[in-house]
């Protein structure tokens, strides 16, 4: 699974590849589809090749929060292999494009059948944990913009694209802030010649200026998942 396009999967040795080989079939996910809501049932597993996926809490105001986003580097629903099929965030897709993907029960077959492949996936599920407690931090610590910086880069990163689509709306709910927060700072990154923005369209213009603006945030989950994948890593 060396060519599949999701980091993970290359990551595995040729053993739990073969294993799982069988099982992952294409797909395409489109923008803000929900795959499953918290409480609910994981039905399907998501290994994205294009796709970035945002776990996300919802509140009883009806507004919701990023805790975690998951693109190439990883694969959403993967606790389900362990036996426990009820999710604690809603998976709901922010960028559309393509993705691996497979039933629970085969997911949960391989994983019997390599204890090696289980040991992966539960310290991928232990990094998608790491990282949405640096995302809380982050949410208490440091200020708007540094968190845009921080959010665009790991979408840039996921999506290997400078160029991006994201309106106002949904950045300022996967940040946790109000919709002229995010104008303001977006206003400030672009008349700074970091990023141009407009209408949703967003086209990263200076990556080393976006880097030395971010919080260390940023960094941090990046260690994280080389700490996981290795040279796969973005």
């Amino acid at each position: 699974m060396r060519n599949s396009g999701n980091l993970l999967l290359a990551s595995l040795s040729e053993h739990d590849a073969a294993t799982l080989q069988p099982y992952p079939k294409p797909s395409y996910l489109e923008h803000e589809k929900v795959l499953f809501e918290a409480g609910g049932d994981v039905t399907d597993i998501y290994f994205p090749t294009g796709a970035i996926i945002s776990l996300v809490v919802g509140l009883s105001s009806g507004e919701i929060i990023e805790a975690a986003m998951v693109g190439k580097d990883g694969l959403v629903g993967g606790f389900a292999a362990f036996g426990s099929n009820v999710p604690v965030n809603r998976a709901i897709v922010q960028l559309a494009g393509s993705a691996l993907t497979c039933k629970v029960g085969e997911l949960q077959s391989a994983v019997l059948q390599s204890p090696s492949l289980l040991k992966t996936l539960f310290r991928h599920e232990q990094t998608v944990y790491a990282q949405a407690s640096q995302s809380a931090a982050c949410m208490a610590a440091h200020p708007v913009e540094a968190r845009l910086c921080r959010w665009l880069l790991r979408a840039r990163d996921l999506s290997g694209s400078d160029d991006m689509f994201f309106t106002q709306e949904f950045l300022a709910e996967m940040l946790g802030v109000r919709r002229t927060s995010v104008t303001l700072h977006a206003r400030t990154l672009q008349q700074a010649g970091l990023i141009k923005y407009s209408r949703g369209q967003i086209h990263i213009t200076d990556v080393e200026g976006l880097e030395e603006t971010v919080c260390e945030c940023y960094e941090t989950v990046k260690t994280y998942y080389q700490a996981l994948l290795g040279p796969q890593a973005v």
